[in-house]
């Protein structure tokens, strides 16, 4: 599902990631705790990066000795990864919709496979996990944040919490309300969308906002601190 947040405003959002809220001082240090104490060391590590945005994970795991392959369905994203990257031989960047695979990836090559806020745009998760375990290596290892199924069940059209529902939202992380749709699905979908393609979760978390946060945005870090919101899963392929 294409989102105009990352193709019309690709520029403006890779700024606001940057250093915002959710993503710099909530979501992104809570999927890299959980990275680092799975896999505390990434050098030669291959990783896939799936819904890689404007680079900032990429930028993450070149720091951690990692190669990296990063894949977007929003050109203008691709684009952007292309050029803060362009003089690094260690990322090779693409264009993909997730939705339809990953055709151009060859089986059990990838040591990790990271996905940061992107599954709750496709509306069945279960054929992208299978792809993800196919071009994982036995015992490798894949890391997802999505939306939380908890906060989630508080917009749902129906009033059915087991319902997967397309919901259609304005955002204002680009400084302009965007248009954006997203699929909300119950904590059993999610979780056995994983189970049922032969991964065994390793390490289930809902978010630790920063102290950096308490200190700029207190209204935010309490919400973030006592609401549910995105929820962090660690799962290790075992077949």
């Amino acid at each position: 599902m294409m989102n105009e947040m990352y193709t019309r405003y690709a520029k403006a959002y890779a700024e606001a990631v940057k250093d915002n809220d959710y993503n710099a001082e909530f979501e992104r240090p809570t999927t890299l705790a959980m990275l680092d104490r799975a896999m505390p060391d990434l050098a030669g590590y291959r990783v896939l990066d799936l819904g890689c945005g404007s680079g900032e994970y990429v930028a993450e795991l070149l720091a951690r000795g990692a190669r990296v392959t990063a894949l977007d369905l929003a050109e203008p994203m691709v684009d952007l990864v292309q050029q803060r990257f362009a003089d690094d031989d260690g990322v090779h960047c693409y264009q993909q919709d997730l939705a339809r695979g990953l055709p151009m990836e060859a089986d059990g090559q990838y040591d990790l496979v990271l996905s940061s806020l992107m599954v709750h745009y496709l509306e069945d998760q279960h054929p992208f996990f299978a792809e993800c375990a196919r071009v994982l290596k036995l015992g490798g290892h894949l890391l997802v944040s999505t939306h939380s199924p908890v906060a989630d069940a508080g917009i749902s059209p129906s009033g059915n919490y087991y319902a997967r529902e397309a919901i259609t939202e304005q955002w204002d992380t680009v400084g302009v309300p965007v248009t954006v749709t997203f699929y909300r699905r119950s904590l059993s979908e999610q979780v056995g969308a994983l189970t049922d393609n032969g991964f065994v979760i390793t390490a289930l978390e809902e978010g630790t906002p920063t102290e950096r946060l308490r200190a700029r945005s207190p209204d935010t870090y309490q919400r973030l601190a006592t609401q549910p919101n995105f929820l962090f899963l660690m799962a290790k392929k075992t077949r």
